[in-house]
């Protein structure tokens, strides 16, 4: 697990990624329950969810959003990146502390699934960190898209922190997105989290700016998280009262 020097007197905070696969394990069974356990064994402050279902059936089964809000006991935000009928689907955000303010940014691209970011300003004891969530496509040209919509939403520097979380869905360590999010974030770490049973490669990431925030980070890797979902869930511990440089 990668280690970093603490800063001296620094307030910090556990933060978490995890795409659940809709609660489909590797064993093909949805059972949400798994994931629900997997989320009280990460004990984070705030996590980022992805291929959330809220779809008809049981509330265990289908209704992920509020079932797994009321299991953690955790504030919640749903960035649903497509709407049906049946029930929403996409993205969530799960957080101990209070949402200041919050939006949706869309990140879709004509004749590709609809994608989306959840951008949150979260107060974290008086300290004002901004949260960005998402879940980036499957295609190298779509990612390159949805980075550059990213980017324009990342242009303003403030004192306050910024962290992405998410599915970035990039194959390749050297890829296009990942250096332009890079040059914006600071490099993140690349730790294989997928497939969860046998993990290869980094697609789920944190990125912090200021970089020196980021304090520790590792994956999740336990007998339960490897078959709860496909992906296993990246965990973050990050200063929230750094100055940017």
């Amino acid at each position: 697990m990668p280690e970093f020097k603490d800063s001296v007197g620094a307030a910090s905070i556990t933060m978490a990624s995890y795409n659940i696969h809709q609660g489909v394990g590797w064993d093909g069974r949805r059972d949400p329950t798994r994931i629900a356990q997997v989320l009280k064994n990460l004990d984070a402050d705030i996590i980022d969810l992805q291929e959330v279902d809220c779809g008809p059936g049981t509330k265990t089964a289908s209704y992920q959003m509020d079932y797994l809000a009321g299991l953690t006991g955790l504030y919640v935000f749903a960035g649903p990146t497509i709407q049906r009928h049946m029930g929403d689907y996409g993205n969530l955000l799960l957080t101990r502390h209070p949402i200041l303010d919050i939006r949706s940014i869309d990140l879709s691209v004509p004749n590709r699934e609809p994608r989306g970011a959840i951008d949150a300003d979260v107060d974290i004891a008086g300290d004002v960190v901004r949260i960005i969530v998402t879940h980036l496509g499957l295609g190298g040209g779509e990612r390159r898209n949805q980075v550059e919509k990213l980017l324009t939403f990342l242009t303003e520097k403030r004192a306050r922190p910024v962290v992405l979380l998410g599915d970035i869905n990039e194959w390749f360590p050297m890829g296009l997105p990942l250096r332009r999010l890079h040059a914006r974030l600071g490099r993140s770490i690349g730790l294989p989290t997928f497939p969860s049973m046998f993990p290869l490669l980094a697609l789920d990431r944190i990125l912090v700016w200021p970089n020196h925030a980021l304090l520790s980070i590792r994956v999740h890797d336990t007998p339960l998280s490897r078959i709860a979902s496909d992906h296993l869930p990246l965990k973050a511990v990050i200063a929230v009262n750094q100055s940017p440089v």
